[in-house]
């Protein structure tokens, strides 16, 4: 006896009343994504409510536990063992072999819990729930009943054939990409922006990204690392569209032109301009950065009201509360770490003043960026007709 399927437990799709098809569905195309580069074949089919995932050959059970633990919209993988309805004791007899294989002898307390989609089964499900769990305690004298808290739930499902589960892993949770539109990223190469990207997709949103790169400042290295990130984020996101725009001349114009205590601002809010121009050229619905409040000096609410001013979009910031603790323990736990940790400067830290503003004047900043009118619209309009897509995939 192995495992021949899974069973795809769901969470928030099961209250969305009549459209929950369309997420289901959703969630269908994005198991089956994951499961593309496994080894083996799968059949997702989806059947009065059940999402299964059955293995049409052998298979790498990890592997594939793995893949599916990063689907967002999963709540639970359950390992299943699937039997033919061969009468009651073929059952009893499947069930104790069951329990012998997955349990051995372990002294566990347990409860049976039996559901029947078909309502000509000789038993219903309280006469099951007593069979089999006299059959449990005969074979197994370890073992004890307990129907409030036991440490083993043997489900059975009596459909077109029988179905015996006890295993739930844990799944990635949230809601299936793709799901709640699409938001662009402000992509660098440190810790916060891959988190961000992660929690936003996590609630369904599609994922694009821009990178703002500045050579010779920056290295093809620095570069490679934002790819590197963008592929850690599609893990879980699915493929990543990221647009390189090149931004050195931009960068040395404000550097040239504006005081150097409102360099990193204004950089910023261009920053955001072009990837706002970016977003609408693409239908996205809103930018995504990993800003947290006070972090540094172009994340206090004084600048973060500058930066936010030259955007129509909405911004949306899934760290803003975040200690950088709970940034770093998060981006240890999706993979993303030991890549942001890597020592390639993006462009962000190469034009840093010693003592920037904390408390920019929105008036103040406007002014003098109006020192960048002769060129500024015209380094912007170049910046954009020369970006560079890379499409960031698992490998």
């Amino acid at each position: 006896m192995v495992f021949q399927s899974f069973l795809i437990k769901y969470g928030e799709i099961g209250v969305k009343g009549k459209n929950r098809y369309r997420f289901e569905d959703a969630l269908i195309q994005q198991i089956k994504y994951a499961l593309k580069k496994c080894e083996g074949t799968f059949a997702v089919t989806k059947n009065s409510g059940r999402i299964y995932v059955e293995a049409q050959t052998p298979f790498d059970y990890d592997e594939v536990v793995e893949r599916l633990g990063r689907v967002f919209g999963i709540t639970a993988i359950c390992p299943v063992v699937h039997i033919e309805d061969n009468g009651v004791e073929d059952l009893c007899r499947s069930v104790e072999e069951y329990m012998r294989r997955v349990y051995g002898d372990a002294e566990k307390t347990f409860k049976v819990h039996a559901r029947r989609a078909r309502k000509d089964y000789p038993l219903n499900s309280q006469e099951l729930d007593a069979k089999l769990g006299e059959v449990i305690l005969d074979a197994f004298p370890n073992m004890r009943v307990d129907v409030h808290n036991p440490e083993i739930t043997l489900n059975i499902e009596i459909r077109e054939r029988i179905y015996l589960y006890s295993q739930s892993i844990p799944g990635a949770m949230g809601m299936p990409v793709g799901t709640g539109g699409k938001g662009m990223l402000l992509l660098s190469g440190g810790i916060d922006s891959p988190v961000a990207g992660y929690m936003i997709a996590k609630r369904g949103v599609k994922i694009d990204a821009v990178y703002f790169h500045a050579p010779p400042y920056t290295s093809e290295r620095a570069l490679e690392k934002v790819v590197d990130l963008a592929k850690d984020v599609s893990r879980y996101a699915g493929p990543v569209y990221l647009y390189v725009v090149n931004f050195t001349d931009i960068q040395l114009y404000i550097y040239e032109n504006c005081p150097h205590e409102e360099l990193t601002i204004i950089m910023r809010r261009y920053m955001m301009r072009i990837a706002e121009a970016i977003a609408k050229e693409t239908d996205c619905l809103g930018l995504i950065t990993g800003e947290s409040i006070g972090q540094v000096a172009s994340q206090t609410m004084a600048s973060l009201l500058c930066t936010n001013e030259v955007c129509t979009l909405p911004v949306y910031r899934p760290l803003i509360a975040y200690d950088k603790e709970d940034i770093v323990t998060l981006a240890k736990k999706i993979g993303t770490y030991e890549t942001s940790i890597l020592p390639y400067e993006d462009c962000c830290t190469i034009f840093v003043a010693k003592h920037p503003v904390t408390k920019p004047n929105l008036g103040i900043i406007k002014k003098h960026e109006r020192h960048l009118e002769d060129r500024i619209d015209e380094l912007v309009q170049t910046a954009l007709d020369t970006k560079r897509l890379i499409i960031a995939a698992e490998e």
